[in-house]
């Protein structure tokens, strides 16, 4: 298969959707002149016109009101917003229009839009460009939230995304970006939406993730080898639907389980996961789930300080070897 970057495989996947299905659109700040803030759309304007990759005002309240109702009307737009931190101007749009029209109209009415944006704390961007707001929407019924971890995993996504009739949050990281991976040449493939993956199969311990921190988990059960210690890693992908039975099953085959996520402890992803492992597979644990996250105060601008706030590899090791206190 051939090798290529997070940020070319859905460069390459939005170019194929547009060529694909005359009603797919594109529509964000920056996304056609400047080509993209992080130069996912770079090409694209040129190849294939203003009216198909809309440059749209500093109003994001606005063109996701605007892309809702060209969604409802039979065209599929897909939305982006600069960083999650910018989507808190649309918030009534996305949670009070975008994800309950189709079931206050009794199902008359479609909503199949993409709203893509970059999560999570990269590079020292302080307090209010560096949330991980992605539990938000996955806590509301009517959209779907995926979050990929490969350039396999985005494209594929992607194009499950845009085909979707649902709304669906397309959640990226900054610093996935510029990573590599191989990406199948089948100009077709989709990855379904609600189904995690074990990313690496192991016996000790499993660590269940997501984005940017199953390529730390990964990371580490490479390094947690070295010592003899198997660690399983599950990508969730989709935070809604949420493929609970891989969760379980692995737990049932580890008896051990960490959630590493970028968000803050209280109340997030790591907190829903543990509570389904709770209630789902308590007989199977050996040992209490452990969580991993960030510290919960808003992210500081001072390099050392931003980087003691978020999760990181020691501290999903220092996690591995608490859950595995004890055993024989």
């Amino acid at each position: 298969m051939p090798v290529m970057t997070y940020r070319q495989a859905l460069n390459d996947t939005l170019g194929e959707e547009l060529a694909r299905d005359p009603n797919v659109l594109l529509m964000g700040e920056e996304i056609g002149l400047f080509q993209g803030s992080y130069r996912i759309t770079e090409g694209l304007l040129q190849e294939f016109g203003p009216k198909r990759v809309v440059d749209t005002p500093i109003a994001e309240e606005g063109f996701v009101g605007v892309a809702i109702g060209a969604s409802m009307l039979g065209l599929r737009p897909v939305v982006e917003i600069m960083t999650i931190n910018f989507i808190l101007v649309a918030m009534d749009q996305v949670v009070n229009h975008a994800s309950k029209i189709h079931y206050m109209f009794g199902g008359q009415v479609k909503v199949p839009m993409v709203i893509r944006t970059p999560s999570g704390g990269t590079g020292q961007l302080a307090a209010t460009h560096s949330q991980s707001f992605e539990n938000w929407f996955a806590y509301c019924p009517g959209l779907k939230v995926v979050a990929p971890s490969t350039p396999y995993d985005a494209k594929g996504l992607m194009r499950a995304a845009v085909r979707d009739d649902d709304p669906v949050i397309f959640i990226e990281s900054l610093a996935l970006y510029d990573t590599k991976g191989e990406v199948p040449e089948d100009d077709d493939y989709v990855v379904p939406i609600g189904l995690a993956e074990v990313k690496r199969q192991g016996t000790d311990v499993s660590v269940i993730s997501y984005s940017r921190m199953t390529a730390v988990a990964m990371q580490v059960a490479q390094r947690m080898e070295q010592e003899g210690i198997s660690v399983e890693v599950v990508d969730l992908r989709s935070l809604r639907p949420l493929d609970r039975p891989t969760i379980i099953d692995s737990v049932k085959k580890t008896n051990r389980a960490i959630v590493i996520a970028e968000d803050w402890l209280s109340y997030g992803v790591t907190a829903e996961i543990a509570a389904t492992i709770q209630e789902e597979a308590f007989d199977y644990l050996d040992a209490p789930v452990q969580r991993v996250a960030g510290i919960e105060v808003p992210l500081p601008y001072a390099k050392d300080l931003s980087a003691a706030s978020k999760p990181s590899a020691n501290s999903l090791i220092h996690a591995i070897r608490k859950v595995l206190q004890g055993k024989k």
